[in-house]
């Protein structure tokens, strides 16, 4: 059905939560092109499989991508086991450590087995630039980095701040731009998308592209969706993401800890919500007629819905009521079993006690979460670090607002 729209109403509706597009009058143009010719343009994405599991900020670009789809044209996932080795440092401060032959494997595919949640998979090509990278010889890659020069790469922003502060830069991060770009030229991808720490990259592409006589590729770049703490941008790193395999109660509880004023990105970034009915949304909260809960709760069933189902979502709105509301136990309580000789006299220091629940990763972060007022035995907030706790027969632990778990001697 979207592939009956306008030029104008497709370019209207892949520009919906983008940061950039280089350009949109190029953009419509390919989009007549494609018309005209009766052929679909090749959607490039870059995955360097660094990470395993994809989380929602990732997901804002393959829905992009899912509408380039539905528009009819073909998306080209590039896994970038030969780059991964290089290890991409857009947006860091350091060089990033490069993965071994095994974790990129490992990591591809976990990237497929999860890419079908969000794409349509006969519409989908998975290749890895290993194919192309690999054959080429010490000249070939002589020959490609002589299409730009030391200037051009130093003016990532990344590379100058750390030459500034006097920080190393490898050789190989040098190549890694060049190498992302030629993965464009082997291809002769029409447009291609990432975040915008993407964006010299992408733009490198474009170089390489008309050095080899091609018309260059749209480059098309999506905002870094915030993770859950409001600050960093989402990273399974930072412990502040949501990720889309995620079981619906736990994506529910999540996503309800949003701060407030994240709301509207994440409905226009992460749902399918019509932007006019976001819009009503921000004019009601602006004036007080509706509760940030009440908006938050439809957040988090449009987003549940979409990686589950409405049914789901339903369910998984009333475990959350029914634990933070009406203060009950979570109906999936774990059981956790504490060692007999991890006590002494029937008892054990809480931080001990949290790290073998696995709520804790060390004393220290134990300490912090008391101290923050997060932890509850048998629904009684602890407020003592040294505390003692007695274990005679089944306890309940609770960490903040989403941990559970039965303590069993």
């Amino acid at each position: 059905m979207q592939a009956e729209l306008s030029i104008e109403e497709q370019v209207g509706l892949i520009r919906r939560g983008t940061a950039e597009i280089i350009s949109e009058t190029e953009l419509a143009q390919k989009l007549e092109t494609a018309k005209t010719e009766k052929r679909p343009l090749r959607i490039k994405l870059g995955l360097d499989p660094t990470a395993p599991d994809i989380h929602l900020g990732i997901a804002v670009v393959l829905r992009k991508l899912r509408q380039f789809q539905d528009l009819g044209h073909e998306v080209i996932l590039i896994i970038g086991d030969f780059t991964a080795t290089i290890g991409d440092p857009s947006g860091k401060s350091k060089t990033r450590p490069q993965l071994t032959a095994e974790e990129v494997k490992h990591n591809a595919k976990t990237y497929a087995d999860q890419y079908c949640m969000i794409l349509d998979e006969d519409k989908t090509r998975v290749v890895f630039n290993s194919e192309w990278l690999d054959e080429m010889s010490f000249a070939d890659v002589i020959r490609l980095s002589a299409q730009t020069t030391v200037a051009r790469i130093l003016e990532r922003d990344d590379f100058t701040n750390r030459l500034q502060d006097g920080a190393s830069i490898g050789m190989h991060e040098l190549l890694y731009p060049i190498c992302q770009g030629y993965d464009s030229v082997v291809l002769e991808a029409d447009v291609e998308m990432g975040g915008t720490d993407q964006k010299f990259n992408i733009l490198m592409g474009r170089d390489l592209q008309r050095a080899y006589d091609q018309e260059p590729q749209v480059t098309l770049l999506m905002p870094l969706l915030v993770g859950l703490d409001g600050a960093e941008k989402m990273s399974k790193s930072l412990g502040n993401y949501v990720g889309i395999y995620e079981p619906a109660p736990e994506m529910y509880a999540k996503l309800m800890s949003i701060p407030d004023e994240l709301m509207s990105t994440y409905f226009e970034l992460a749902t399918d919500v019509p932007l006019d009915e976001i819009r009503a949304f921000e004019v009601q909260l602006a004036s007080g007629s509706v509760h940030p809960k009440t908006v938050k709760q439809r957040l988090a069933r449009e987003i549940v819905t979409i990686y589950h189902d409405a049914d789901a979502a339903q369910a998984a709105e009333a475990e959350f009521d029914r634990v933070h509301r009406d203060r009950q136990l979570p109906d999936d309580l774990p059981e956790v079993v504490i060692p007999a000789s991890s006590l002494t006299d029937g008892k054990i220091w809480i931080a001990h006690l949290m790290q073998q629940a696995g709520f804790a990763q060390s004393s220290s972060d134990a300490r912090r979460l008391v101290q923050q007022g997060g932890v509850r035995i048998d629904g009684d907030r602890i407020t003592d670090p040294a505390l003692e706790v007695s274990l005679q027969g089944e306890v309940i632990l609770q960490v903040g607002k989403r941990r559970f778990a039965k303590l069993l001697v």
